[in-house]
C-alpha cells in the first residue's frame, strides 16, 4: 500500500515503507532504536555493517539493512564514520522558491548520513510535511510535532520519532505549522525558537538537516538562525535563478545580526536534464553568485526520484540503483567531507 492511501486510512504518524504488511495501533513497534542497532561501531572496515540481532527487533529494519548490506561498495567503506565522537553540525536545506528539490535533497541527504554511520536528526519546519511524509510518516493531529516545539515550547526529546532507517530520527512537521507565523510574531526572541529547542539535543548528533519552507518568513529565520550552514538547492532552470539575489542577502542579514557562524556550505544543482541546453547555462549563472561554492555533484532528473516519496522511502531503499540514488550518495560523500570536493 503506498503513502497515499495511508494518508486517509491512518490517522497517526505510522511508517509509510511499502514492507509494512501488519500495521498496529502501536505505531512504535513499527519503529526501531537504529542507534543502538550497529555492531562493533567502530570497526567500519567491516563489509558486514549491521547487526544480525535486529531481526528479532524490527522487520522493517532488518529488511532496510539486508538490502543496504549487499550494496556496499569499496568506496563507500573510505566514508563510513571511523570515530565515536560526534560532529554536532547544524544545515538548514533553503531556497525560497518551491519545488527545487529542498525536501527530496533532505530526506536523501540524511538516510545517506545514516548509511555512512552518522547519526542524524532531520527537522521538517515545511508545513507541506514533505520530509515528513517522504520518510514514511503520516500526520495525525493528536501528535505533536515541530509545531509544539516552536510555539508551545515541548521539549524536542518527547516529539522526536524513530525512523526505520539506520541513525535516523526526525521532528516531523504538521499542517498546524502554517499558522505558526502569525503566532510568532509576538513573541519574545521570536528568530531563536527553534535554536534554543535544538541546544538541548545537538549533543547527541553529528548532522541535524533543517528542511525549510518555500519562503523566507520567520520558519525559515529560525532555521537560518540556529545552522551552522545552508545548502541552497537550484533548480536548473531559468525561474531558479529569480530572488537568488533576495536569499543570499537574508542570508547575509541573518548572519550580521542573529547568527555570526552562518555559513554557505554551497549551490547543489538539481533537476538537471542534459538534453535542455538551458541547464548548463543556468549552472553557469549560478557560479557567478556562488564562486567556488558549488558541489560537483549535479542531481539529474529522475523518475524515480519522484517515486520513491508516494512509497515514504528515500532513495537508498527504492531503487539504490538508480542515477538519482548514485547522485545522493556522491552529494552525500561530499558533505562528509565537508566541502574539500566543492570547486569545479
Amino acid at each position: 500500500m503506498s503513502v497515499f492511501n495511508k494518508l486517509f486510512k491512518n490517522k497517526k504518524y505510522i511508517s509509510g515503507s511499502k514492507v509494512d504488511n501488519n500495521l498496529t495501533n502501536d505505531s512504535s513497534k513499527n519503529i526501531g532504536d537504529n542507534s543502538n542497532n550497529v555492531k562493533g561501531r567502530k570497526n567500519y572496515n567491516d563489509i558486514n555493517y549491521f547487526d544480525e540481532n535486529i531481526k528479532t527487533e524490527n522487520k522493517n529494519y532488518t529488511d532496510n539493512a539486508n538490502m543496504i548490506n549487499s550494496k556496499i561498495n569499496s568506496d563507500d567503506k573510505n566514508y563510513f564514520k571511523k570515530s565515536d565522537t560526534l560532529l554536532k553540525k547544524i544545515i538548514a536545506i533553503a531556497n525560497q522558491k518551491g519545488g527545487v528539490g529542498k525536501s527530496t535533497t533532505a530526506v536523501n541527504l540524511t538516510s545517506y548520513l545514516g548509511y555512512f554511520g552518522y547519526k542524524t536528526l532531520i527537522i521538517d519546519i515545511d508545513p507541506q510535511s514533505n520530509s515528513t511524509s517522504g520518510l514514511g510518516i503520516s500526520y495525525d493531529s493528536e501528535k505533536s510535532s515541530i509545531y509544539n516545539v516552536i510555539i508551545g515550547g515541548a521539549e524536542i526529546e518527547k516529539v522526536k520519532l524513530k525512523t526505520d532507517f539506520l541513525n535516523l530520527d526526525i521532528i516531523p512537521s504538521s499542517i498546524q505549522l502554517a499558522g505558526a507565523e502569525v503566532e510568532l510574531v509576538t513573541s519574545m526572541k521570536r528568530e531563536y525558537k527553534l535554536k534554543e529547542a535544538i541546544e538541548k539535543v545537538k549533543n547527541n548528533y553529528d548532522y541535524i538537516i533543517i528542511d525549510c519552507p518555500p519562503a523566507l518568513g520567520l520558519l525559515t529565520i529560525n532555521a537560518l538562525s540556529a545552522a551552522n550552514e545552508v545548502i541552497i538547492p537550484i533548480q536548473c532552470e531559468y525561474y531558479a535563478l529569480e530572488g537568488l539575489g533576495q536569499l543570499l542577502n537574508t542570508i547575509k542579514l541573518v548572519k550580521e545580526n542573529l547568527n555570526s557562524e552562518l555559513e554557505i556550505a554551497g549551490a547543489l544543482m538539481t533537476m538537471y536534464d542534459p538534453r535542455i541546453k538551458l541547464a548548463d547555462q543556468v549552472i553557469s549563472e549560478v557560479k557567478k553568485y556562488f564562486s567556488n561554492k558549488i558541489y560537483n555533484t549535479i542531481i539529474p532528473r529522475n523518475v524515480r526520484l519522484s517515486e520513491a516519496p508516494s512509497y515514504g522511502k528515500p532513495i537508498l531503499l527504492y531503487d539504490p540503483e538508480c542515477k538519482g540514488a548514485q547522485a545522493y550518495k556522491s552529494f552525500a560523500k561530499e558533505v562528509i567531507e565537508n566541502g574539500t570536493k566543492r570547486i569545479r
